[in-house]
C-alpha cells in the first residue's frame, strides 16, 4: 500500500495537525482529534490467514510489531426475520469481553504500546472500561479505570478481574470524565471516547462487512449511538474503501438513540435540545458527546440520518430479539427498534439490504431483562 503522505493527528475543527511520533489524546487546546485521511486498502491487502480484525492491519496508520489481540472481529453476520422485516444482524457481542468495544481497544492499545505507552487511564463503568482493562492485561499494560462512586460494584467486576485499578469518583458521570481528564497529566488518557486510534479499530467493522458481503456494501447500516464511535468508524472505513476504488457508493448509515437521551439524533433531526432522562439503553446515555458535528456530518454524508426510539420500543425490541435467540443488551436492541421504524416509514425499502449492528451481550444486562420479564432476581 502506497500512501501519499504520512498520517498525522488532526484537529478537524482548526485544521491543525501533529505527527504520530509522540502519543497524544487531544489538541493543544483540548479539542478532540481524528487522523488525516488514509488511502484505504483492497482485497489483495487483506491478511486472509489472520482470523481477527488484524486481517485489515494494512488499513491502519502504522503497524505495531506485536498487536494486542485475542481474536476480536470476524463476528457472525446472520440473516433473520425480526419486527419490521428481514435484516442482516451483525453479532458484535461475539468478542472476548462481550462487546464491540474490543475492536477499538485492541487497535488503540496496540498502537499506543508501540508509541511507548505502558500505563493507561480510562473513564467508564461499562463496556469501554471492560475492554480497555482486558486488552491492557493482555498487552502487559497497567490500566486505571475511573467510575462514578454510585456505580454498582457488579459493573466493575469484569475490569477488576482483569487487574485494573478502579477509582471511585464522587458525583455524576460528567464529573467522572472531568476527573479523568485532570488525571491525564499523570497517566496517559486512553479514552474510548477521546482517542482517535479507537476509531481506527471501529472502522474495521466497515471492512469486515464489505468482506462479509462478497466485497460489496449493504444499502443500509443501522447502529446504536452514544458517543458515535461506530457511526464515525463506519464512515471512516467505508470512505476509505470508496477512496481506494473498492466500492461504488457508501451505505446509508443510521444512528439510533433513545428519545430519553438522544442529543446527536435530536440535532440531526433539527429538534431542540432536551434534558437527558434515564433510559433502558444506558450504554448510549451520553448527554454531552464529544463529536456531535462530526457524527451528523457522517450520517448526512452517507445519505442516512438518525432515529429516536421510545423506551417501550427498545424493551420490545430486546425481547423480540431474545425470543429469536439473540440475547443482547437493550442498548443495542434499540438498533433493531430503529430498523423497524425505518421500514415502517419507508426509508428502508422491502427489497433493500440492511445490516443491524448488535453491539453487546445481554449477559451484561440481566437485571434489565428481569425487569422487562417481571422476574424478581433480588
Amino acid at each position: 500500500m502506497t500512501q501519499a503522505q504520512e498520517p498525522r493527528y488532526l484537529d478537524p475543527r482548526s485544521g491543525r495537525s501533529w505527527p504520530l511520533d509522540a502519543p497524544r489524546w487531544c489538541a493543544d487546546d483540548g479539542a478532540p482529534l481524528l487522523l488525516t485521511d488514509l488511502p484505504g486498502i483492497g482485497r489483495a491487502d487483506i491478511a486472509t490467514g489472520v482470523r481477527s480484525l488484524w486481517r485489515y492491519a494494512a488499513a491502519l496508520p502504522f503497524l505495531p510489531a506485536r498487536p494486542i489481540t485475542m481474536g476480536e472481529g470476524c463476528t457472525p453476520l446472520v440473516e433473520a426475520a425480526i419486527p419490521g422485516g428481514t435484516a442482516l444482524l451483525k453479532c458484535e457481542w461475539f468478542m472476548p469481553t462481550g462487546s464491540f468495544k474490543d475492536r477499538g481497544a485492541s487497535v488503540m492499545l496496540s498502537l499506543l504500546r508501540e508509541q511507548g505507552v505502558r500505563a493507561v487511564l480510562e473513564d467508564s463503568s461499562g463496556n469501554g472500561g471492560a475492554a480497555v482493562s482486558a486488552y491492557a492485561a493482555a498487552g502487559g499494560m497497567a490500566a486505571t479505570i475511573f467510575v462514578p462512586e454510585s456505580t454498582s460494584p457488579a459493573k466493575t467486576v469484569q475490569s477488576r478481574a482483569a487487574g485494573a485499578a478502579i477509582t471511585l469518583v464522587p458525583g455524576s458521570r460528567q464529573d467522572c470524565a472531568e476527573a479523568a481528564e485532570r488525571e491525564a497529566a499523570r497517566i496517559f488518557y486512553a479514552s474510548h471516547n477521546w482517542h482517535p486510534f479507537f476509531l481506527q479499530g471501529t472502522k474495521t467493522l466497515a471492512y469486515e462487512l464489505w468482506e462479509d458481503l462478497g466485497f460489496a456494501t449493504p444499502d443500509h447500516v443501522i447502529v446504536p449511538c452514544g458517543a458515535g464511535s461506530n457511526v464515525l468508524g463506519l464512515s471512516i472505513g467505508f470512505t476509505e474503501l470508496l477512496r481506494a476504488g473498492q466500492i461504488a457508493r457508501m451505505p446509508r448509515i443510521w444512528a439510533v438513540q433513545p428519545a430519553n437521551c438522544g442529543p446527536i439524533a435530536r440535532a440531526a433531526l433539527g429538534l431542540p435540545a432536551q434534558e437527558a432522562r434515564p433510559t433502558i439503553a444506558e450504554g448510549t446515555a451520553i448527554a454531552k458527546p464529544l463529536r456531535p458535528g462530526e457524527c451528523i456530518a457522517a450520517l448526512k454524508g452517507s445519505g442516512g440520518g438518525a432515529v429516536l426510539v421510545e423506551e417501550a420500543a427498545i424493551g420490545a425490541a430486546a425481547l423480540a430479539l431474545a425470543s429469536r435467540g439473540f440475547y443482547v443488551e437493550p442498548t443495542c436492541a434499540q438498533a433493531a427498534a430503529g430498523f423497524e421504524a425505518l421500514r415502517a416509514d419507508g426509508r428502508i425499502g422491502a427489497a433493500e439490504s440492511a445490516v443491524v449492528v448488535l453491539t453487546g451481550t445481554g449477559l451484561k444486562a440481566t437485571p434489565r431483562f428481569a425487569e422487562l420479564l417481571g422476574v424478581d432476581i433480588a
